[in-house]
């Protein structure tokens, strides 16, 4: 039997991690050593920490590892060896919880398979240890997946479910919260009969209730037979004890409830749609958002998926004052990352639609709180402060009365543009798109702050979704300017950018690049001569990339690019007539029918766009034009177009064929 400790061992870190790792330390000395280091470190993130960086983890993992094998050998020690596998698992537990880094110290030193072994263990309070360790690790999302689909694991997360044990049931629930993601998954588990036994933990403790609600929620989330299924008749009243759970006292359970019926509610259009429903759900978020603790800081991400790209519940929500309550917690300030986050979540959900939220947000002068908002710590904030101004800068009575582009929004947002996060990147792009979109004092702000240069940057980027992003900003920022300044971003983007962009390997890069190009064409014959210099590159990039894309988003771009080119001067005309229909242009008057039968209509509105530009009466070289255009076949086309479905198709058809016919029709 080992020796009796002495109780005056020194408890600094560096001293109790020797005892852990000494060879000649007793082990009841050990599990002193145990407890003290678990008494130091719950609820003390400084001391975790601390602790991780001597490598006390891998310590204690050993620890455990040797009195699991020696436990199993029996003996006289084996109560013993029970205490020390409790308070190696809690202080593992302790180590992971709320700590990612403590996580990944405890999964990489090999404790996973370790604690999962105990949840068998013959003392309940052994098996209880290592249910709570667990649970604590798969609060992580760093815990390890589960993989439901192979049948001896879903065999034993029912038995964790059936459990009498309640951290081990809540271990089960944990893992289907965590590790259920896919709809093979949900399907797995509904056929298995999970939600008949998350059910039934419904009524049981608080502990079981919330666990219930969190995996339920994951289960059933955009999976409508799932949902069907929890709403049936085998699940007896289920649901309305989920509803009933809304007006628990418990405000996380309120919460969880909240959670579950939105997943319900969002799976089909036919659950919880009445009014009753909809409000009560929106006046308990709305209540819980006060909650100072862990619950306020997760009800409004809650909220959000209640209300976003739902006008309806937008509308009940703005009614209740929504707008109003998260201002007053703005105001209050001094909020965690997480809360501020969800703040500005939920306010660009409700401005995403309605232009009632938008003035009110306004009004209430939130847009004070932008400009910290956008240089706060956390990426989460600045990216949800971006994707605010993104939403709430649609509306164009705010826009045009200078509202969003002054310096003290325009600066912070071209800094973000070279934020270290591309998460941030991209919705700071976002928000510039929409904010320079149509006047031009806006422009000129951005201008003048370097954000033509960072955005031309970002189009280099090796990111699709940054480049897109870039380049479409790039695009609303040149309509509609005048010479000078297209001439300034000109000198910025060159045409070698300009033609990498066209051909890139992403199809919505290359839309986004030939709509910038429309757009820099746009207006003046000089503006035109843009796509000429280099011996009219640009202009050949946008013919090539016609002539052998299938995407219809990119053939509208570029169709629409010709055709305000060929709104031009002869030289204009004649230089689209050359790209279109080519000597020995077999194939190019195959595309150019081929986008007049298009099943797009913008496709065939824009070809049609570029055919009337082409054969404006007056022009010198006009009457040449509509031959070879007879001779391509494509008044035939359009004679088989003056009726089409689409009204804007018709009358450019109608206005195509007219000028055609001028001269006469040869094939009539």
């Amino acid at each position: 039997m080992p020796t009796s400790a002495t109780s005056n061992h020194p408890s600094r870190p560096e001293d109790l991690i020797g005892r852990l790792n000494s060879a000649h330390t007793p082990y009841e000395a050990k599990l002193k050593a145990l407890r003290d280091l678990k008494n130091q470190i719950i609820g003390n993130r400084t001391k975790k920490l601390a602790f991780l960086k001597l490598g006390a983890v891998p310590s204690v993992v050993s620890i455990l590892s040797s009195a699991a094998a020696a436990q199993g050998g029996g003996g006289d020690n084996r109560e013993f060896y029970e205490s020390v596998l409790i308070q190696s698992a809690a202080a593992i537990g302790s180590f992971a919880c709320g700590l990612d880094a403590g996580v990944k110290a405890v999964l990489d030193a090999g404790a996973f398979p370790l604690l999962l072994s105990l949840i068998s263990h013959l003392n309940e309070k052994v098996a209880d240890a290592g249910a709570r360790s667990l649970k604590l690790i798969y609060q992580s999302k760093r815990a390890p997946k589960y993989e439901f689909l192979q049948e001896k694991n879903m065999e034993f997360l029912l038995s964790l479910l059936n459990s009498k044990n309640e951290n081990v049931t809540g271990l089960g629930a944990n893992i289907i919260t965590h590790s259920c993601q896919t709809t093979a998954e949900q399907q797995a588990l509904s056929e298995a009969g999970v939600i008949k036994r998350l059910v039934s933990l419904l009524g049981g403790s608080i502990n079981q209730k919330d666990a219930s609600l969190e995996s339920l929620a994951a289960m059933v989330k955009e999976n409508s037979e799932v949902s069907a299924k929890f709403m049936g008749p085998e699940n007896g009243r289920a649901l309305n004890v989920v509803i009933e759970l809304m007006k628990d006292k418990h405000p996380r359970t309120r919460l969880l409830a909240c959670m579950c019926l939105i997943s319900i509610r969002n799976t089909s259009t036919s659950y919880l749609q009445d009014s009753g429903i909809k409000n009560t759900l929106v006046s308990v978020l709305l209540e819980l958002l006060d909650d100072p603790g862990p619950v306020g800081d997760e009800a409004p991400f809650v909220m959000s998926s209640l209300i976003t790209e739902k006008e309806d519940m937008q509308k009940i929500a703005f009614n209740a004052n929504l707008i109003e309550k998260l201002c007053e917690h703005l105001n209050v300030g001094s909020y965690q990352a997480k809360r501020l986050q969800g703040i500005f979540l939920v306010l660009g959900d409700l401005c995403s639609k309605l232009e009632c939220c938008r003035d009110r947000v306004l009004d209430l002068q939130v847009l004070h709180f932008v400009t910290e908002a956008l240089a706060h710590d956390s990426a989460e904030v600045r990216t949800a402060a971006c994707n605010f101004l993104k939403n709430v800068s649609r509306s164009v009575k705010n826009l045009s009365a200078g509202q969003f582009m002054n310096e003290a929004v325009a600066v912070p947002l071209v800094q973000l543009l070279c934020d270290s996060s591309s998460s941030v990147q991209i919705a700071a792009l976002g928000a510039i798109s929409n904010v320079v979109v149509d006047f031009m004092a806006h422009k000129s702000v951005l201008m003048q702050c370097g954000g033509v240069k960072q955005l031309v940057q970002l189009s280099k980027s090796m990111e699709s979704a940054i480049r897109v992003n870039a380049v479409w900003a790039l695009r609303n920022l040149t309509f509609l300017v005048n010479y000078r300044c297209k001439e300034e971003i000109l000198l910025e983007l060159t045409s070698a950018t300009l033609i990498s962009l066209i051909n890139d390997p992403e199809p919505s890069v290359q839309a986004q690049a030939l709509a910038l190009v429309r757009n820099l064409v746009d207006g003046t014959l000089s503006s035109i001569n843009y796509v000429f210099g280099e011996d009219g590159a640009v202009l050949h990039a946008i013919a090539r990339q016609l002539r052998s894309t299938s995407k219809v988003e990119v053939q509208i771009q570029g169709m629409y690019a010709l055709s305000n080119v060929a709104s031009g001067n002869e030289l204009h005309k004649e230089a689209v007539m050359n790209q279109l229909l080519p000597q020995a242009g077999n194939d190019a008057e195959k595309t150019l029918v081929k986008f007049l039968q298009s099943t797009d209509s913008q496709l065939r509105t824009a070809t049609l766009w570029a055919l009337i530009n082409l054969t404006f009466p007056g022009s010198p070289g006009t009457c040449r034009r509509i031959t070879e255009l007879r001779n391509a076949g494509i008044i035939t086309q359009l004679k088989n177009m003056v009726n089409d479905h689409c009204l804007d198709v018709k009358l450019r058809a109608r206005m195509a064929l007219g000028q055609l016919m001028i001269f006469g029709d040869s094939s009539s």
